[in-house]
């Protein structure tokens, strides 16, 4: 049996993740599978994200593969994929969730951290919410992979960066982490913590065979998620974060999807943030819907406001 070829970027973080699911679908289903390491734009280029256009950057090349047939599926994280749908290219498989949340790294707390505290972060989002939390910080734009910008921090050129907790999870460094954000608040960018199974359109026994390892709950969640970005128009670098929770009650008889929704201005001071719910077969309803509350509100004034650029 002729072993799939599995695109990843090669970053460890994207190794180690694109190994899993693939031990994972070995492991459902016998077949074996071999990684691929392709180098994305996002990955050699050091303009901000937001120049390059977003982190579809990271995406772009793995799905030419993907078409060219030089790899029969590829494995991105999830936020970075932009929401768009790719001509050719099917979401075959949403694997199943880690904790999606985001993570403050360095010696202290960021509520211990001095006035005028040096944190490194290259998302819009974190930087509105960070300065929404304590707006007499320094927020410093950085680029990087985590080992990096943890680096950033031992070296003391800064006092802390804000990561992703699942990233650092899946590379072994959950023990630079000094505190965890709870979405209420800090929400994360929407698809955080998940990781996203394409391969070709044409490809139906490929599709029927990567839908082992996909997660109902997860890919609802996500669902949710992406809709309100989709709607907003607002692309993978805009302040803009969501998180959706697929809950079984005991008071209920259906599963029921909470998904939480914020945009926020780059000032820190403005943000609009709604909630909605209802059952998970409706999250794209649930996500066009909050969405439009968001407009409604403003949200997109808070949208087009300027980032600071990376140094």
């Amino acid at each position: 049996m002729t072993a799939l070829r599995l695109g990843t970027r090669k970053s460890l973080m994207a190794t180690t993740q694109s190994r899993r699911v693939g031990d994972e679908l070995t492991r459902l289903t016998g077949h074996a599978v071999e990684l691929v390491g392709v180098t994305t734009e996002g990955d050699i280029s050091r303009a901000h994200l937001a120049q390059m256009g977003g982190t579809g950057v990271f995406v772009s090349a793995l799905r030419d593969k993907l078409i060219s047939g030089e790899v029969d599926f590829a494995v991105h994280s999830l936020k970075d994929l932009p929401t768009a749908p790719a001509e050719g290219i099917t979401l075959a498989a949403v694997y199943r969730r880690d904790d999606p949340r985001d993570a403050l790294c360095g010696p202290l707390k960021l509520a211990d951290l001095p006035r005028g505290a040096r944190v490194g972060t290259g998302s819009p989002r974190r930087v509105a919410q960070l300065r929404a939390l304590r707006g007499d910080l320094e927020i410093v734009p950085i680029r990087g992979n985590a080992d990096t910008r943890l680096r950033k921090v031992a070296d003391g050129e800064l006092d802390a960066v804000v990561l992703a907790y699942a990233g650092l999870g899946r590379i072994g460094r959950r023990d630079a982490v000094v505190e965890v954000f709870d979405p209420a608040d800090m929400l994360p960018a929407p698809g955080q913590g998940a990781l996203a199974l394409e391969c070709r359109s044409d490809r139906l026994d490929l599709i029927e065979l990567l839908a082992t390892v996909d997660h109902a709950p997860t890919r609802a969640a996500v669902t949710a998620e992406r809709t309100v970005l989709a709607v907003l128009e607002a692309g993978c670098s805009a302040p803009v974060g969501a998180y959706a929770t697929v809950e079984d009650s005991a008071e209920e008889e259906q599963p029921s999807l909470h998904l939480s929704a914020c945009v926020a201005g780059i000032d820190g001071a403005r943000q609009v943030r709604l909630s909605g719910s209802g059952h998970p077969e409706r999250a794209e309803e649930i996500g066009r819907e909050l969405a439009a509350q968001l407009l409604a509100q403003g949200a997109d004034q808070l949208m087009g406001e300027r980032h600071i650029e990376p140094r």
